[in-house]
């Protein structure tokens, strides 16, 4: 990896006589912004004091962000302060820039969940020096940590697009080696996204996209496999910020627990053995070329894809628990269902069934239940629970009728909101319960059969 740096020009990363440890290697050295800020102040001939004084941190700071520490971002005004010292040219100037401005990270569409989206930005930067990214269920690129825009600058064009990019941008056949396994392999992928979506008209309208390209329409028409990702594919790549050097690249490919539909890639730098048969990690090279999904990987997919979204509603709910305790006092019943919302369903059957003082109102958009009981006079009391602390406290024996109707309604809020990830869930609730049911009646079979114990024998005698 050493050679590789060597190419990029970060100068001689040995040399720094403050804050170094033994003469270690510190990961930042080898590639990110602590190499190139080190670079630039030595060229500049200005000491870390200088340097941190221009950003307003501490000289420890500094010196730790130098040694590979990942800085919080700059801003604009620090970013500023900085090149006007070090007499940073127009592209140095850019450079710098990216590192501390990057990219936002844009959620898909109805995500609102901003500390979430902050923890994986911080997740994204902390990747470095390996390059990162996070993409939607479409490839549309929402956030990128610096080595990847070093190394792929398409992901900061505006609207950019993984699939778009490798398959008819004429840099993607430059960038990959043997670009034509590759754009098999991406084939592969819309073909699986589609056996599993079909009636995404999205998706449909990324492929008839991409299809217009002439290469990729062939690619298209001769390649019948399947596959659902890139994960663990190793492969080589010519890197533009290295001088065109070929390097080779592990993928790795993660869902986030709270953004399920979106893909968390990093692409893992490894030194590679200059062996045409044998991947840096050992393998058959581009052994993933060959690689196929079966019908029952698809069923998988989407079993896993429902799944995910079920997980991601249970997520929220927990999150969402502590809100849940909130207690409140208002003078009329009426009031207590504006608590509700806009889009509350009044519970009549159900209040009658758990108390003759008790007014529950559904909030779907809260995934919550109003429940309200009257202490005195102009004296409500409300209280926000799960519909499933509802759901267990009315007779199973008593659902008829409208409050049939209304525990519909109280059971649909704890589903998830997607209607495939709802009849989902339903299937796996009905084979607990049938399981359940089963080593129950089994259970029961076996202690009729058995008779009274001794135990059992003798704890009626002490009883007697």
């Amino acid at each position: 990896m050493d050679e590789g740096i060597s190419h990029r020009g970060t100068g001689s990363v040995g040399e720094e006589t403050s804050g170094d440890h033994g003469g270690q290697q510190l990961a930042g050295h080898f590639m990110g912004f602590g190499a190139l800020l080190r670079r630039w102040r030595k060229d500049a001939r200005v000491n870390q004091a200088r340097a941190a004084k221009a950003l307003a941190m501490s000289e420890r700071t500094y010196r730790k962000i130098e040694q590979g520490a990942m800085p919080p971002r700059l801003t604009r005004a620090q970013c500023e302060s900085l090149s006007e010292l070090l007499q940073l040219d127009r592209d140095e100037q850019h450079a710098l820039v990216l590192y501390n401005v990057g990219s936002g990270l844009v959620p898909p569409s109805g995500a609102d969940q901003p500390e979430l989206q902050q923890a994986l930005r911080l997740l994204i930067d902390r990747q470095m020096p390996s390059a990162a990214y996070l993409c939607d269920q479409y490839w549309n690129i929402l956030a990128f940590n610096t080595a990847m825009a070093e190394w792929w600058p398409w992901v900061m064009e505006r609207d950019a697009n993984l699939i778009r990019w490798a398959l008819t941008d004429p840099a993607a056949r430059t960038q990959y080696q043997d670009w034509d396994k590759h754009a098999s392999a991406y084939v592969k992928i819309l073909k699986f996204a589609a056996a599993t979506r079909p009636d995404d008209a999205e998706l449909a309208r990324l492929i008839e996209d991409i299809k217009k390209d002439a290469d990729v329409r062939h690619v298209w028409e001769t390649e019948h496999d399947m596959g659902e990702t890139r994960d663990g594919h190793v492969y080589r790549v010519r890197v533009p910020a290295l001088n065109w050097e070929v390097v080779e690249v592990v993928s790795h490919v993660l869902y986030p627990a709270s953004m399920p539909d979106c893909r968390f890639v990093v692409m893992t730098w490894v030194e590679g053995n200059g062996d045409d048969e044998r991947d840096a990690l050992g393998g058959t090279r581009n052994a993933w070329a060959a690689t196929t999904a079966t019908p029952d990987d698809v069923a998988t997919a989407r079993w896993h894809a429902q799944t995910r979204a079920a997980e991601d509603a249970a997520t929220r709910w927990r999150r969402e628990a502590a809100a849940l305790s909130s207690r409140a006092v208002v003078a009329t019943a009426e009031d207590a269902s504006l608590h509700a919302g806009k889009d509350g369903v009044p519970l009549p059957a159900v209040s009658q069934v758990l108390g003759p003082n008790a007014q529950l109102t559904l909030a779907p958009g809260k995934g919550s239940v109003v429940w309200a009981v009257e202490e005195g006079v102009g004296c409500w009391s409300v209280t926000h629970v799960s519909p499933a602390t509802v759901i267990a406290r009315v007779p199973s024996g008593a659902l008829e009728g409208e409050l049939l109707t209304e525990m519909r309604h109280l059971v649909r809020a704890t589903l998830p909101a997607d209607t495939t990830a709802a009849t989902a869930r339903i299937a796996e609730l009905l084979n607990e319960r049938d399981t359940e049911q089963r080593v129950l009646r089994d259970l029961l079979h076996t202690i009729q059969r058995s008779g009274p114990s001794e135990d059992g024998d003798r704890g009626v005698r002490q009883k007697s």
